[in-house]
């Protein structure tokens, strides 16, 4: 028998329970200035809401269990590797400088929360109990899943080349281009979107009325990653420090931004479609003030290839 708590989708608890998660462990980072339990606070929690809404819906199908395992996969690999290179990396850079401002930092695990929350909101209410009565595994669970997996591989694959390739000594100083870097300057983040695409195209099988609004999930993490936390940090780091390595200019020109896209295809397409099309937005190119890439003359300084940012 099903376990309603305080709502028949267990919105509230999912909620009080998020909250409740990020309280505590602010409270740690806070108390002892401790940033490694940001990502697992993140990470552990989307898996303690997707094991939560399974148990208490207690109907247990396939759905169900397909997108609860895909979620514990995602969140316990996520946490884990982002932990793991945080330690053997040192402190994360998104909580410099909050440390004096405990508002601001306060802030930055509120964000965490509200993120969790809305990412999560198609897995409760697939695992919401009167979701799933007399629907089996419909031909839109197989396209999600699909597109979940691939996106999956494609996040794990290109987090493990470019940890492996800055803990090589000899790339020191460079950024990453091997592998998925090459079709791509942020394919990690791709898979990412790829995953929680996937996640909601399968949650679209049962969706009713305001259970829709579980289309903020893979919306979030999209534009949160095309214009907030995500690309745009990284590409003004990247352009801050290689901007005046022609190797670098070349690389940025020729590689998309988002998407695996073929370099010799991709260099060719004009800035419009680059921007339509390809995510290619002004807003990733700090080098000047036109923001292209080709109009600029500077001396190379030998053969600098990639440092994965």
């Amino acid at each position: 028998m099903s376990v309603h708590v305080l709502d028949v989708d267990n919105l509230a608890i999912c909620a009080i329970v998020t909250v409740c998660m990020q309280v505590i462990f602010f409270s740690v980072a806070a108390i002892f200035k401790l940033d490694k339990v940001t990502d697992f606070a993140g990470g552990t929690n989307f898996v303690i809401i997707a094991i939560l809404t399974f148990f208490l819906a207690q109907t247990y199908c396939t759905r169900q269990i397909v997108v609860t395992v895909f979620v514990c996969l995602w969140g316990i690999r996520l946490s884990s590797y982002l932990v793991y290179r945080m330690v053997k990396i040192g402190e994360d850079q998104r909580c410099d400088n909050k440390w004096n401002n405990m508002c601001t930092f306060l802030g930055f695990w509120t964000f965490q929360a509200v993120w969790v929350f809305t990412v999560s909101l198609p897995v409760v209410f697939i695992n919401s109990s009167r979701s799933n009565t007399g629907k089996g595994f419909l031909a839109l669970d197989y396209i999600g899943s699909i597109i979940f997996v691939i996106g999956f591989l494609v996040e794990a694959v290109a987090d493990h080349q470019k940890f492996t390739f800055r803990h090589n000594q000899g790339n020191d100083g460079k950024w990453c281009d091997e592998g998925l870097w090459k079709c791509s300057r942020h394919p990690n983040y791709f898979g990412e979107i790829l995953s929680w695409w996937g996640i909601f195209i399968i949650s679209t099988s049962i969706l009713k009325g305001y259970q829709w609004v579980a289309v903020l999930s893979p919306l979030f993490v999209t534009m949160m990653l095309l214009f907030l936390s995500g690309i745009p940090l990284l590409e003004k780091n990247a352009d801050d420090r290689y901007g005046s390595v022609e190797e670098y200019r070349a690389y940025k020109k020729r590689t998309s931004v988002l998407f695996l896209f073929p370099t010799s295809l991709y260099i060719t397409l004009p800035s419009f479609m680059k921007c339509i099309f390809c995510c290619e937005f002004p807003l990733y190119n700090s080098i000047n003030k036109n923001g292209e890439l080709d109009n600029v003359v500077i001396e190379p300084m030998g053969n600098t290839t990639t440092l994965a940012t």
